[in-house]
């Protein structure tokens, strides 16, 4: 009973299945009233019947994803991310937010010249990277096995990868744009990848790849894209994530980039 007393207010918090709670309530307050002679009038008492038949009869048409909150309308593989061009993404942005281990695919060439043009073309347009220090050689090696090693089809090995892109957010920060390029570096990976597109505001995004232990390429990874708009308390805590991860990591002082070492 108590199961299903939650599983009731988990339901009305979502908005799930309102109309069915309400007659259900409105019939079981008549149904009570009813004990009572004369309380409550047949035409009433018959309102209450054919409401529920009509709910009823309401639902059992719908279509089953419609009544269902399916998986597959949140919960993508890589290939819903590459099926909206980044670039169209950011058409109207004037922030984006990465984490990720080596966030090579999110700051390919193509991708950081679509960022120039539209988020840092703004005085307040902001990018904000976090990747992992290249430093922490644990974390490195412990990254590599994760990322590369559990691949059955690796594009890329990791810490050249994660190499490559220190050089290129240190080129991205040497711009002369109006906004500002922001990057720290991460002594640990946190096992997701976050990318968000103008999170404080009301047409945020957010878009989040778990690496989990096992897959035969970068491709089949999970994702989920959330807005605020529809996120509710999960939008507002994977904004957290990235908030607290971002007061974890470090500024970028000198790494080693190549054997010589560069910022």
């Amino acid at each position: 009973m108590r199961k299903r007393v939650v599983e009731a207010l988990r339901n009305l918090r979502t908005r799930r299945y309102v109309e069915a709670y309400a007659i259900a309530v409105v019939a079981a307050v008549l149904a009570a009233l009813s004990l009572v002679n004369d309380v409550v009038s047949d035409n009433v008492r018959w309102a209450a019947v054919l409401a529920g038949v009509g709910v009823l009869v309401y639902r059992v048409t719908l279509p089953e994803d419609t009544i269902k909150v399916a998986a597959d309308d949140w919960l993508f593989d890589r290939s819903r991310f590459h099926s909206v061009s980044f670039a169209s993404r950011l058409m109207k942005a004037k922030q984006v937010w990465v984490l990720a281990p080596s966030a090579a695919n999110v700051l390919s060439a193509s991708n950081s010249e679509a960022i120039r043009r539209t988020v840092l073309r703004h005085n307040d347009g902001r990018l904000r990277v976090i990747v992992l220090n290249p430093d922490e050689a644990g974390a490195v090696v412990l990254a590599g096995r994760q990322l590369d090693d559990s691949v059955e089809f690796p594009a890329e090995e990791f810490e050249p990868a994660l190499r490559s892109t220190i050089r290129r957010l240190a080129a991205l920060a040497a711009w002369d744009t109006s906004g500002t390029v922001e990057w720290r570096l991460a002594s640990y990976n946190p096992g997701f990848s976050l990318v968000g597109i103008d999170v404080p505001t009301q047409a945020g995004v957010i878009i989040v790849e778990f690496h989990g232990c096992h897959n035969v390429s970068t491709e089949n990874r999970m994702h989920i894209e959330i807005t605020r708009k529809t996120g509710g308390r999960w939008y507002a805590y994977w904004q957290r994530q990235f908030e607290e991860f971002w007061k974890q990591a470090n500024a970028p002082g000198i790494v080693s980039v190549e054997s010589g070492g560069q910022r």
